[in-house]
């Protein structure tokens, strides 16, 4: 008898809303092991809720992830109550909506703790336990704004560009070492996440997403599939392609139409109140939930990552059709040489 393949354990960071939230509800319901790291005890609460409600094992554990030894003690903690961890998936951040001449030294400082450094501590963490057992995988939640920055965003989206050049380093010295440990980051376009109800905000507007959105669920099932593929990156949505790409071969057009339409972009039309609270140094109480407030403007699906999935499938289909095509078309041809052939005799 064929033995059943050893159970994933799976560490998610930023585990508690948005994005991760609904991965985690992903991993669970495909029989995973799940832990979910984060700061808010609400929310872990409200989350550990839901995972064992899909019949999970999971352990919830409260940490910054900027802070390193915080986050090594919780990989060891893992790793007794849960066993050895298959999958880490790095999804935590934090932002602050502002010009560059608004922001603050310790605002950008806070920001690249969390959201550069904190992918830094957890793949540190990943590799400690993963590197000696030769296996395992390590996924980042990035964005297309690690290749093109906004306004208004600059300390995320300079995060997020060093994610991407993290990544580009340590996928090298992995296979330099010939290592079968597996890294893939996933960049994602405008999410209905909560995070635009507490992130520190100076607009005079509420922030918002920039349209068109997607629900978490859509970025979730990108995360899922390239915890279990050996693809290097995975485009989430039209909108990732066309800001990479659009950047890449016009940068300066890219510049102007953001200047032009990057501001009102990201902010509705309801003003934000003064002094709102905000998650950049501790964590707003309550559950918000999975989605943010953008739920009737949000896409539920992305055929480009229907197609990016299942693009092995689709490219021996489309060359099964064209040798299809093909040979009619040549069987076609001589059955018409034939019947020719018929009319000149008779």
């Amino acid at each position: 008898m064929a033995q059943a393949a050893p159970r994933e354990v799976v560490v998610i960071t930023g585990a508690t809303a948005g994005v991760g939230r609904a991965t985690a509800r992903l991993f669970a319901r495909r029989g995973a092991a799940v832990a979910i790291l984060a700061r808010g005890r609400d929310r872990l609460d409200a989350t550990l809720a839901e995972l064992r409600s899909e019949g999970a094992e999971a352990l919830d554990l409260a940490v910054d992830v900027a802070d390193a030894d915080a986050l090594e003690a919780a990989a060891d903690r893992v790793e007794r109550e849960l066993g050895p961890i298959s999958i880490w998936i790095n999804c935590a951040m934090t932002s602050v909506f502002a010009p560059v001449w608004e922001m603050h030294p310790e605002e950008y400082l806070r920001v690249t703790q969390v959201t550069y450094l904190g992918y830094v501590h957890g793949t540190l963490a990943a590799l400690r336990r993963m590197r000696p057992r030769n296996a395992g995988s390590i996924v980042q939640v990035g964005s297309a704004l690690a290749y093109r920055g906004i306004p208004l965003q600059s300390a995320y989206c300079a995060s997020k560009h060093a994610i991407q050049g993290f990544m580009d380093s340590l996928r090298s010295e992995l296979l330099h070492e010939k290592s079968a440990i597996r890294v893939s980051m996933v960049n994602l376009p405008a999410v209905n996440t909560p995070q635009f109800q507490w992130v520190k905000s100076r607009l005079p507007r509420k922030p918002q997403p920039v349209p068109p959105i997607y629900q978490p669920e859509v970025p979730a099932q990108a995360i899922y599939a390239a915890a279990h593929s050996r693809r290097r990156e995975w485009l989430v949505g039209w909108p990732t392609y066309r800001a990479i790409w659009g950047n890449y071969f016009a940068p300066g057009y890219a510049d102007r139409y953001l200047a032009k339409n990057g501001f009102d972009s990201q902010q509705t039309d309801e003003p934000e109140p003064p002094n709102r609270p905000d998650n950049l140094w501790a964590p707003v109480p309550g559950d918000f939930g999975c989605h943010g407030r953008f739920d009737s403007r949000a896409q539920r699906g992305s055929p480009l990552l229907w197609m990016s999935r299942f693009r092995a499938a689709l490219a021996l289909g489309v060359v099964g059709l064209s040798a299809w095509a093909v040979a009619w078309r040549l069987g076609s041809g001589a059955f018409v040489q034939r019947a020719r052939a018929r009319r000149v005799v008779g």
